[in-house]
């Protein structure tokens, strides 16, 4: 939630900085100009009751809306949706960091709660009852905290998690149908199914051998990232794919979305050279590429959040849930355990090509994070 020093806020109609406004104990940033005002999902639901904000939400994180104009905390493209199942009034909500924009008089079509009583006039057993309302209140919201969340609605979510995957709870709102994506996934699904019935010799002519890093004029860079050991390892490249390539795809366009996955997937093949330059073992698969789009999802939508399954056997099975930047930070640690245990001898991934995929996606991030996807 935005504060004091955060950067100011812009207005999404005006492109001017709005002013923070304080009053009865509502905050929020209007703008002197188009009499706008923007607020966080979090305040409206300490000032407004659950009727009033709840449809507004739904709309939001289920994409029923259009494309609007620009977050004004976080600059990404809000998406238009309905106020509520009766009202005529659409506001933009902002589904990576909670911010929701109302036009001007729009925010008086909601119902605000009522104000508590003064304290001072209330007796001791009326306090205690406060007290102990706003105990179960903090008790409601722990509930739902991330350390116990909601599990997800569709059961192909399930297997993902319980396979160890993440799951996207409030993706980031699309704009483009992601065909490239969704072809970089069919071109892998066919070259390692061409390639399976003879995988060992496929990968042995077309993996990249860093001591022949050059052979076929260096186009084993390109080959090896089609080409994977196996089934497992084939669905875990695609599920990172399909989950966050899409997104990044949405908000960078499609040739600059080809362009970081190549970079990426090209560092990262450099880097597994690096660490053994005479090495006679082909290295295969997608995944320094991949772990670019990872990076770049993570610092692009660093608040969306991501669902893990724990669980202990079959028994016990608990949904957490963490914001991108912090699943990344974790990722980016256990990369570094691996690339130990590569570098010892102990693992046969490659951890060195997805740091060196990682940091391709992070220096294009900081070449590429004002952008949007209406460059093609």
């Amino acid at each position: 939630m935005p504060d004091d020093d955060s950067p100011q806020l812009i207005c999404p109609r005006c492109n001017v900085a709005l002013k923070k406004v304080q009053s009865t104990g509502r905050i929020f940033w209007a703008c002197d100009r188009c009499g706008g005002r923007a607020i966080t999902l979090e305040l409206l639901r300490r000032t407004f009751t659950p009727e009033s904000i709840n449809p507004l939400w739904l709309h939001a994180i289920r994409g029923e809306g259009t494309k609007a104009g620009p977050c004004p905390s976080c600059r990404n493209p809000m998406i238009d949706v309905q106020l509520s199942e009766d009202a005529k009034v659409d506001v933009d909500v902002c589904r990576i960091c909670h911010m929701i924009w109302f036009d001007a008089h729009e925010m008086d079509s909601l119902s605000a709660l009522p104000a508590p009583p003064p304290v001072d006039n209330l007796s001791q057993e009326a306090r205690e009852l406060i007290a102990i309302e706003k105990v179960k209140a903090i008790a409601e919201r722990a509930r739902g905290s991330d350390f116990d969340s909601e599990p997800p609605d569709t059961w192909w979510q399930w297997i993902a998690g319980f396979c160890g995957m993440p799951v996207e709870f409030d993706a980031p709102a699309e704009t483009l149908t992601p065909w490239t994506t969704w072809l970089l996934c069919l071109a892998m699904i066919g070259a390692t199914a061409i390639a399976f019935p003879h995988l060992q010799e496929i990968v042995q002519r077309f993996g990249l051998v860093p001591a022949q890093a050059t052979r076929m004029r260096g186009l084993t860079f390109l080959t090896s990232f089609f080409l994977h050991a196996g089934p497992i390892h084939l669905i875990g490249n695609l599920y990172f794919l399909f989950i966050f390539g899409d997104n990044v795809e949405d908000f960078l366009g499609r040739f600059r979305y080809l362009a970081l996955i190549a970079l990426a997937a090209f560092v990262g093949d450099v880097a597994h050279i690096a660490i053994d330059p005479r090495s006679q073992v082909p290295s295969i698969g997608a995944s320094g590429g991949i772990a670019g789009v990872i990076t770049f999802y993570a610092l692009q939508f660093p608040r969306v959040r991501l669902e893990f399954l724990m669980r202990w056997g079959f028994v016990f099975f608990r949904w957490i849930r963490m914001p991108a930047w912090f699943a990344l930070v974790l990722w980016i640690l256990f990369q570094f355990v691996g690339a130990w245990e590569q570098v010892a001898g102990v693992s046969s991934v490659s951890a060195l090509a997805h740091l060196g995929g990682a940091a391709t996606g992070l220096v294009l991030w900081l070449f590429w994070r004002r952008s949007n996807s209406a460059t093609e």
